[in-house]
């Protein structure tokens, strides 16, 4: 996982304990203080990062750390609360869930994971890589790390041993765009502009929340089997997202909701300008 730059340590000691400045260098690389204060301080980091400007707060601190606060944050609130909020169609309704979603948010390699994931996508990637069409011919297809379809094509080309992160970014994808963005995923009918029913030209464009649910467990799943996942120690991880994908998105919905506002749309300009 992540560590936190020198720059997030300072700003965490500014923020709590300005008179500890003067130890930084002592105190950064002791994980037990830095962790002490995060939890007992989540109010004061989130209450300063939502004074400043997207602009002169990511000039601060990093997105790994804004997105632990905020995840951190969101886990102090949602265990005062009973229930969670459920999109269907044309409504949200209540779902008497948080204890499961507190109890997964608790464990703190599920936050952080959560945090390097959310983290990951303030940034996109595109790259060419030439594909075997046919003997004797390749043709250089561009892909998109932000393209569950040109991802999955990725992956039917790639050996198996070279798979593992294209499995876990395909799940990831999945998991934050019905966490962050579920006001973008379609729903189970759309309308042309004429009145008419247009599903598959819609589908073409945007998968269901079904959809996404289903091809973010299945890919945490492949990810998680992946050898590579044990090697990084992240097969537990990947498991866990797998069985409670349902739970992960929670905080996930809590912080778009309630704690990003309208910041997100700065900091995830790759799925706001959709």
């Amino acid at each position: 996982m992540t560590e936190f730059s020198d720059s997030d340590v300072l700003f965490l000691l500014e923020t709590v304990a300005p008179r500890l400045v003067a130890k930084m260098d002592t105190l950064k690389g002791d994980p037990t203080i830095i962790e002490g204060m995060l939890d007992q301080e989540a109010g004061k980091l989130f209450e300063r990062i939502m004074l400043m400007s997207e602009e002169k707060l990511m000039a601060r601190i990093s997105p790994r750390f804004l997105f632990e606060v905020l995840l951190r944050r969101a886990l102090r609130e949602l265990k005062s609360q009973s229930y969670t909020m459920e999109r269907t169609a044309n409504q949200k309704i209540p779902v008497f869930d948080t204890r499961e979603v507190v109890q997964f948010l608790n464990n703190k390699t599920a936050l952080r994971y959560l945090a390097d994931m959310l983290s990951s996508f303030t940034r996109i990637e595109s790259f060419t890589l030439p594909v075997r069409v046919r003997k004797g011919v390749w043709r250089k297809i561009r892909f998109s790390d932000m393209d569950i379809d040109s991802l999955i094509r990725l992956c039917g080309v790639v050996d198996e041993e070279h798979r593992f992160a294209y499995y876990k970014r395909i799940a990831d994808l999945c998991l934050f765009t019905l966490g962050v963005f579920p006001e973008s995923v379609t729903r189970d009918v759309r309308y042309s502009p004429i009145g008419e029913v247009s599903r598959q030209h819609f589908r073409r464009l945007r998968k269901s929340a079904e959809e996404y649910e289903e091809e973010g467990r299945r890919f945490y799943k492949l990810a998680g089997e992946h050898k590579t996942a044990s090697i990084l120690e992240l097969a537990e991880v990947l498991w866990q997202l797998h069985e409670k994908f349902n739970l992960a998105k929670k905080p996930l919905n809590y912080i778009s909701e309630n704690l990003l506002q309208f910041k997100k749309q700065k900091l995830f300009p790759s799925l706001s300008a959709d």
